[in-house]
């Protein structure tokens, strides 16, 4: 196979991390929101726990989408 064939099926993988980052950030969202709605009193002790947490998924997203650009960049 050529490199640039393989330098494409890199990018496109790493492209997928969003697709992980997505499911990622729906659980936190959903667990979230399921312990505000059983202890409503609570919520400020959650939420910036959850938002760290959704930062951190999103930033898989990011550094994937960096990595997808890079290489993307070697192809020309």
């Amino acid at each position: 196979m050529d490199l640039t064939v393989l330098i494409a099926i890199g990018a496109g993988i790493a492209v997928f991390t969003g697709i992980g980052a997505g499911v990622g950030i729906g659980i936190a969202t959903s667990g979230f929101l399921q312990a505000v709605s059983r202890q409503p009193e609570a919520s400020g002790k959650m939420t910036p726990m959850f938002f760290v947490g959704v930062a951190l998924a999103e930033s898989t997203a990011i550094y994937g989408l960096v990595i997808a650009i890079l290489l993307i960049s070697k192809l020309s």
